[in-house]
């Protein structure tokens, strides 16, 4: 290269890098206006400190024709999307099962608004993430489609862009964590939406389309805080976990991560004993379900999905040993342990996406069966519990089954695989009671004569309770074990130790 030339490279590289640097001090200033940290700053603390690898930096908008270029490097810096490789819980996991994707939408840059340049990034990240097997973390705010890109000459409406179905396609292949914070409208809302699990701040507003589009189609003015508040998401189950705000959401992205990356060599243990006083001896009543799970867990382990959507069933991820499994648990608290259709529909999604990346399987059952009743039917009840069937029926992954009560009718089958024999090990807590359907309604069907005999209402009522507990005695797990219908009764203390061994006779855990 002559030599004339390296001085006049070296000048554009600084200039280059001092136009960067003066974007992203700009970028930084109204990012922290708004009380928010700035998306280079959620880069490096998603990411192991000196592992990111930054693809597209010096990319800008796509108006060199309306625009200054240089006022482009300053105000479209990056175009509005950090993308690049990493490694994340690199110390907790090793470094090849820590490697990564990392993508952060920068509302600093023109609202976080998708450009061409922007979504070429994004494709070309994915492909690689695809190629690699690399799990992605994405921040998704923004605002989405962008209309001034005046550069491209060759698009009518720009629908031919491939970075929904790119993103989309990683569904099964790699675990894909989105992280929503502030504004999250139109095809940013697309992109969080399509994750695996989708992690939100309480800051923040996500919705299919923003202010402007729903102005534009004659519904009205909106403001952005009035369209999809993420305490409306997380009810219907749009929002996986709400954190307090950014810091927060990414230690919950890198520990929901950390499940699919592995096994963790430090991990601790409460006592078992505890266990066995946790069932009621008046078989009515709740208890609190979680506390099991956060007993048989390793401490600190639990980490819960959609707590308040779908509530009869608990779904999340713990450590046994430190090695991670997949949990579903019935929750008596709701429902009665009932599995109504948010529940079945939620638990099916989940397992589904455990199944793709080989996560063994915890399901702690204590329910009398599926909801039943006109109101249950007419949220779908057909379709949506059937899921479960579905998702169960595919499952390579082992599955243990551990009955802590109540296991009635097809509700108990769909949460241990569609079948007591589905499970690689099923058992039981002392406490189990098994039968085709709720004892109480069984004996109303079956015993309807007899009970309708006895016109005396207390008669009646003593007559009730003595055929309940005769079939309760006929359905008690010592009995469903001597008939093969469980493999074994344990105690309580032993349940942790037992599916270890379990998990362990499948070749589950490493």
């Amino acid at each position: 290269m002559d030599s004339d030339v390296r001085p006049e490279l070296q000048a554009l590289r600084e200039r280059l890098t001092s136009t960067l640097d003066e974007a992203r001090n700009e970028a930084r200033e109204r990012r922290h206006a708004r009380g928010n940290r700035t998306a280079r700053e959620n880069v490096n603390d998603l990411v192991d400190e000196g592992s990111f690898q930054e693809y597209g930096q010096l990319a800008v908008a796509a108006q060199r024709s309306r625009r200054e270029y240089v006022d482009l490097q300053t105000d479209t810096a990056a175009d509005g999307i950090i993308t690049g490789t990493c490694t994340i819980n690199a110390k907790l996991v090793g470094h090849r099962q820590a490697r990564a994707v990392a993508v952060v939408n920068d509302y600093a840059v023109l609202a976080g608004s998708q450009g061409y340049f922007h979504h070429r990034k994004l494709d070309r990240i994915c492909e690689l993430a695809r190629e690699q097997s690399l799990p992605v973390i994405m921040y998704s705010e923004g605002g989405g489609g962008r209309p001034g890109d005046t550069d491209v000459m060759t698009q009518i409406a720009g629908l031919n862009l491939t970075s929904f179905s790119t993103w989309a396609a990683l569904s099964g292949r790699v675990p894909r964590i989105a992280v929503s914070n502030g504004y999250c409208f139109a095809g940013n809302a697309a992109l969080f939406g399509s994750a695996d699990f989708c992690i939100a701040t309480r800051n923040s507003w996500i919705g299919m389309a923003g202010p402007a589009m729903i102005e534009g189609g004659g519904l009205g003015t909106y403001k952005p805080t009035e369209i999809g508040p993420v305490a409306e998401q997380e009810k219907i189950g749009v929002v996986d976990i709400v954190a307090e705000d950014e810091a927060h959401a990414t230690r919950l992205a890198q520990q929901l991560l950390s499940y699919f990356q592995g096994p963790i060599a430090d991990w601790d243990v409460s006592p078992q004993n505890v266990l066995r006083d946790v069932i009621p001896q008046e078989r009515r009543w709740g208890y609190p379900v979680r506390k099991i799970i956060e007993t048989v867990a390793d401490t600190g382990s639990f980490l819960e999905l959609q707590r308040i959507y779908g509530r009869g069933i608990i779904t999340g991820f713990i450590r046994l040993e430190g090695q991670p499994v997949a949990l579903i648990a019935s929750d008596c608290q709701q429902l009665g342990g009932a599995v109504d259709s948010e529940a079945a529909e939620k638990t099916a999604r989940f397992l589904q996406i455990c199944n793709a990346f080989s996560l063994p399987l915890l399901s702690l059952v204590d329910t009398p069966g599926f909801m039943v009743g006109p109101a249950s039917e007419q949220q779908g009840a057909v379709r949506r519990m059937s899921s479960l069937f579905l998702a169960g029926s595919k499952l390579d992954s082992p599955l243990v089954a551990i009955f802590l009560r109540k296991g009635y009718g097809l509700g108990a089958m769909a949460m241990t695989g569609g079948s007591f024999v589905a499970p690689v090990y099923a058992a039981s807590w002392p406490t189990g009671e098994f039968g085709g359907m709720g004892l109480e309604g069984a004996v109303r069907l079956g015993f309807r004569k007899e009970l309708e005999a006895e016109e005396d209402p207390d008669a009646r009522d003593a007559l009730f309770d003595q055929l309940v507990a005769k079939m309760y005695e006929v359905g008690k797990a010592a009995e469903a074990a001597s008939f093969l219908e469980l493999d074994a009764v344990i105690d309580p203390a032993d349940t942790r130790a037992a599916v270890l061994r379990a998990l362990a006779a499948a070749d589950a855990i490493r």
